[in-house]
Parts: C-alpha cells; structure tokens; sequence
C-alpha cells in the first residue's frame, strides 16, 4: 500500500502515456533557482512552500496511482473468485440436484421396503397363526385317527376275536402318539400299555392251524368211500381184526407152504386148486350180506351222493367260518353234523375216512371259549383327552 510509484522520465514529454492502465508520469522537477539578489523575503519563503506541495501532490498522485493498481487487482481477484464461485455453486447445484434426485430414490426404495416389510411381518404372523392352528389340529386329527382305529380293532377283537390285529393297532396308536413327544398324551399311553398287557396275557389259539385242518378235511371229502358204492372198500387191518373179535371167529392160522410138486400130479392139482379158487370168488360177488345200520344210506342214488357229499363240504365251511369268527356254537354245531353225516353215510371201516374223523375230533377238542378283554381304558382315555377344553 504504501509502494511509491517510480518517475520515468520519457524520451518524448509531450508524447501521450500508452495504455490506460500506465500511471501519470508527473512533470520533471527543476531545482529551484537561487532567489535573485535583492528579492523580497515573502518570495524567497514562498518557493519552499511550492516544493513541498508539488512533493505532497506527487505522493498523493503516486499513490492514487498504487491505490488504483491494488483496487484493479482486487477487482481482478474478486472477479476470478466470483467467477470460481459461480462454478463451484454451479457445480454445487448440480451435486445438490443429484443428491435430491437420489434422496427420493432413496426414499421411494424405502417406503417400497418398508411396504414388503410390513408384508413379511403381516405373512409371518399368519404363517404363526396356521402353523398354531394346523399344530393343534393334527393333534386333534391324530387323536381322532387314534380313536377310529382303537374303535375298529376292539370291535374286531369282540367279534372276531382278533388278538394279533388288535396288538397291532394299539402299537400304531402308541407309536403315533410318541411322536408327538407331548407329556400330555402319557395317560392315553399307560391306558394303552395296560390294553397291550391283557392282550398279550391271552391264552394263544391256533385259529390258522385248525382252518388248514378242516380244509385237509374238505379236499378229501370226494374221495371218501360211502355205504351206498357197489365196491365196498375193505376195512383197514386193525378195523378187520376187532371185526373177528367182536363177531367171535379165530383168526385163520397161517397156512404151511406146501412143497412145490415136480409131478404131473401136483401140477394138476394145483391148476384145479386155482381154477376152483377163481370160481368161488365169482360166485361169493354173487351175493354180499353186510351189516348197515342205517338202511337209508344203501338206497342213496349216485346224484343224491354227489349232493351229500356237497352238503358235508358246505358244513365244514360253514364251521370254519364259525372258527374264524370265534362263534364256539355255531362251530361246535357244524362239526357234529359233519361227525353224524360221516358216520351215517360214509364207511366207517375204510383208512381215508378213520383218518378224515380223527381230524375232525382233534378240531373239534380246540377251546374256542375265551373272554376276549375290551380296549374300554384306551378307548376312554382318548375320549376324556378331546372333551377337555
């Protein structure tokens, strides 16, 4: 600021100063003459004072001409920042535009979250809520399937007498119910486990062995000899030798074999030996006497035969099915008049048919009579489970 401006002296003074930014070269300064002899003392004063105000005027247009200098360069600066400003507010306006453009994206994007948001939240309690509802649900259903099933196998346990499909649905029930793993089911169990333990406690009969037996003895009906045939078959051998007993004859005592005969005499008897044989075997087919007691049974046609023999098949099905069902009655009933048909119709002497009876008395000596147990305890527990509230 307080810079003097340095005086050029030009080679032409009256040539005009070039550029309008050079300062004003001030005039040149002649030293001051000597006051002439015999001048007055205001005049000699006055000189000085003209110097020193041509001086402060030089300074004070020195540095008017510094002061203008430094106002352009400010002027200058001020302009470049400003025009720096205006670029860097331009720069900052665009910045703020991208900066809001990208706050409402931002805020689009999250009211767009906040909006999925609240629809996984509003999702995921209605997931809670079924799930809540499907898990009480299945339990009621299984409770229900559990209900069914005990339901059936204890009416096919009174009917039918059913042990071993009993067992098996009451190991169903319990193995559906230990799933669940709830300490709520453990009465429902013990009432199970208590079941389980009667069943098992029960007497074993061998229903499928006695039906295979009475179905030997079905597939042997039509081969078993009747009174009626025109063939009688021969009695067994002990049959035939209580006969001889019962009727009181000797038994024929074995006969010594003869020495074979090298004459023409033994060859003649033996050929009129056999031919003799032969002959009173025709003639004793002449004429058979056999003791029935039941005259009915020789004036049986062949077809009628064909029908009884049907008639006995159907009376073993019958008790087979009485078997199964473990209806002793109706089992015991079929059997007998199986039994009387066999005896009253049917050769009693011939092997086939001892054989068929000794079957059917072996059957008939099974114990069918046995209580079976009701699945009431399991049956209830479950019942008193759903009615709570």
């Amino acid at each position: 600021m307080n810079e003097l401006p340095t005086v050029s002296h030009p080679a032409d003074p009256g040539a005009p100063a070039s550029g309008a930014a050079s300062p004003p070269v001030a005039p040149p300064v002649s030293p001051p003459a000597s006051p002439p002899a015999g001048a007055p003392l205001g005049t000699v004063l006055k000189r000085p004072m003209s110097i020193a105000v041509i001086a402060l005027a030089a300074l004070l247009a020195a540095q008017t001409i510094s002061t203008n200098r430094q106002i352009r360069h400010l002027r200058e600066e001020m302009a470049r920042r400003l025009q720096q400003s205006d670029a860097t507010t331009t720069e900052a306006a665009q910045l703020v535009r991208a900066t809001q453009e990208a706050t409402k994206e931002l805020q689009v994007k999250v009211g767009v979250l906040e909006g999925r948001q609240q629809e996984a939240q509003a999702q995921q309690l209605a997931l809670e809520q079924l799930y809540n509802d499907m898990s009480k649900n299945r339990d009621e259903w299984a409770l229900a399937e559990i209900e069914q099933v005990l339901s059936t196998a204890s009416q096919q346990l009174q009917l039918a007498g059913n042990v071993p499909g009993a067992l098996i649905a009451l190991q169903n029930a319990d193995r559906s119910l230990s799933r669940s793993d709830k300490p709520q089911f453990i009465t429902i169990r013990r009432a199970i486990a208590r079941d389980t333990e009667k069943l098992k406690a029960l007497p074993s009969v061998d229903s499928v062995g006695l039906a295979v037996r009475l179905d030997n003895v079905i597939a042997q009906v039509d081969a078993l000899p009747m009174l009626s045939d025109a063939t009688p078959t021969l009695p067994a051998a002990p049959a035939r030798k209580a006969a001889a007993r019962r009727k009181g004859a000797p038994e024929p005592a074995p006969v010594p074999a003869e020495p074979a005969a090298d004459t023409w005499l033994g060859r003649v008897q033996g050929a009129w030996s056999s031919w003799t044989g032969e002959m009173w075997t025709d003639v004793r087919q002449l004429l058979r006497v056999r003791t029935v007691e039941n005259p009915e049974a020789m004036m049986l046609a062949p077809e009628h035969a064909y029908f009884l023999r049907e008639n006995l098949k159907l009376r073993l099905l019958n008790a087979r099915m009485a078997l199964l069902s473990r209806n002793e009655a109706a089992f015991r009933a079929d059997l007998l008049a199986a039994q009387e048909q066999l005896v009253r119709y049917f050769d009693t002497r011939a092997s086939q048919t001892q054989r068929v009876q000794a079957l059917l008395r072996q059957v008939q000596g099974s114990n069918l009579a046995i209580e079976m147990p009701t699945l009431a305890d399991s049956l209830n527990a479950v019942r008193n489970y759903k009615a709570k509230p």
